[in-house]
């Protein structure tokens, strides 16, 4: 829809922009390609209507309407020929964004079919045995997240959770602490609570906005493409911010990991039956879980723009074209893009969907459709009913708002 709307936009302000001019001098540091060392005024014209092949096609092109800057002997800021182009592109870009992130999605999904089996195995488990009470240092999930603490652990866990999120992200004994601290929180009068439908349910709805692309999104669209100059190789170093970015926050939340651990030895000696983690916002980076989906999206959007602008640039303009650049730099900022896809989907989206829930609060996908479904129409009704009230005073309250207080009020056990 916002895809639409934005097609719709630059179709009514089309005539407008290109009754922006400016100076050609400004438009020729604009340029992706580099203009031949003899070119004069001539050629500078025939470059932004397009005549030469379309070395600016994306932000100047050229056409009739272009006249009214000519003769004023400025060029337009953007031409007929540069918003068909640029209407393509979106979508273009629209929809390599959406296959790219389902498969993204898919992917990550598949990374946690262990998670299933493992929370089958809980469920069947007999939670009328005796729980026997164990030193915190016997249990695996201690050992393995603790080891080394000391002086230098601060170092040490950084450097473990960054190689960590390349190989089995997470284990049983992680799936399984982080499970039972969430039940404990949130769920403790239902010990048989099932994580892993509540986190797959969460993941989904989560998708949703990540498919989905924001104003702020298109606002980093529009820088990328005026970055586009020639000498400045700036897209070959952005190739490189959404994969630093992905191993940043995936050590990030691998260290989450280890810091709960940290925090129950620092409680507790001994544990009846497992090991229980305290899920907190204060692991998380300003206090805000949602900020780790936020980064996400920004990932998977400027994966998706260096991915159709490559393949976009292939068919508009052909693989040898100067605006396609380098071909060992186009190429390689290709090969940068499938890796942070494919680390995404591997890891950093599977740590994501569990570490996610070990924040403070609990997301609503905790209830399944129906009950979320009558707690909204009830909530409706509650309104409505006390919008009656408030107009008709002579009328008594109603029975739902009389028994409930007129608020829900939903705390943590």
């Amino acid at each position: 829809m916002l895809v639409g709307f934005i097609s719709l936009l630059l179709s009514v302000f089309q005539g407008a922009a290109q009754k922006i001019c400016v100076r050609e001098s400004i438009m020729h540091h604009m340029l992706p390609c580099p203009l031949p060392p003899r070119a004069g005024a001539k050629y500078g014209a025939a470059a932004f209507t397009g005549v030469l092949g379309g070395a600016r096609r994306l932000l100047a092109g050229g056409g009739a309407a272009s006249d009214y800057c000519q003769r004023k002997g400025k060029v337009p800021i953007l031409s007929v020929e540069a918003t068909h182009q640029l209407h393509i592109f979106i979508f273009v870009l629209a929809v390599t964004h959406v296959v790219l992130s389902a498969i993204t999605a898919i992917l990550g999904i598949a990374q946690t079919r262990n998670w299933r089996r493992w929370e089958e195995q809980i469920q069947l488990n007999n939670d009328s045995d005796p729980q026997m009470i164990k030193h915190v240092q016997e249990f695996k999930f201690i050992r393995d997240h603790v080891k080394g603490h000391g002086i230098c652990w601060k170092i040490h866990g950084w450097l473990r959770s960054f190689f960590k999120q390349l190989y089995g992200s997470v284990t049983e004994e992680d799936y399984t602490a982080m499970r039972l601290g969430f039940i404990t929180k949130h769920c403790k009068g239902h010990p048989k609570f099932n994580f892993y439908k509540y986190m797959i349910r969460a993941f989904e709805a989560d998708f949703k906005k990540v498919v989905g692309i924001s104003w702020y999104l298109w606002a980093l669209l529009v820088v990328l493409l005026l970055l586009n100059v020639h000498g400045w190789y700036v897209y070959m170093w952005l190739s490189l911010v959404p994969l630093i970015l992905l191993l940043v926050v995936g050590s990030k939340m691998e260290h989450i990991i280890t810091e709960l651990a940290v925090q129950v030895v620092q409680k507790h000696t001994a544990i009846e039956g497992d090991v229980a983690v305290t899920p907190s916002d204060d692991f998380f980076w300003f206090h805000r879980p949602k900020l780790v989906l936020h980064l996400i999206d920004i990932v998977l959007f400027q994966n998706a723009f260096e991915i159709a602008f490559f393949f976009w640039l292939w068919v508009t303009f052909g693989f040898k074209s100067c605006i396609m650049g380098k071909p060992g730099y186009a190429i390689a900022r290709l090969i940068i893009s499938a890796v942070s896809q494919l680390l995404c989907g591997y890891s950093t989206l599977p740590l994501y969907a569990i570490v996610s829930h070990m924040g403070t609060s609990f997301k609503k996908a905790i209830f399944d459709d129906n009950v979320s479904g009558g707690l909204v129409n009830w909530a409706q009704n509650a309104r409505r009913r006390k919008g009656k009230n408030a107009t008709n005073p002579e009328v008594g309250g109603s029975s739902v708002d009389g028994r409930y207080g007129g608020d829900i009020q939903m705390t943590n056990a």
